[in-house]
């Protein structure tokens, strides 16, 4: 399933993305921390975290979020 329309699922059956994200992340560190961070207001940290691992992986920030954008346009 793309992970896209899992989300949606999820959504509809009334888990918010917060709740979506802190499952996911329940024990895993790296997740705790970002959520942390964005509990905090610290965008701009979660935003270079997001940055560095596109960049890990061979792939484009900017292009990759605007993508994950148009696919909530309805």
């Amino acid at each position: 399933m793309n992970p896209i329309d899992l989300i949606r699922t999820y959504m509809s059956q009334g888990l918010t993305p917060k709740a979506l994200v802190e499952r996911m992340g329940m024990n895993n560190p790296i997740i705790s921390n970002l959520i942390g961070m964005a509990q905090n207001g610290d965008t701009q940290g979660v935003e270079n975290f997001a940055r560095n691992i596109m960049k890990e992986r061979g792939r484009d920030f900017d292009t990759e979020y605007s993508q994950f954008r148009n696919n909530f346009k309805q």
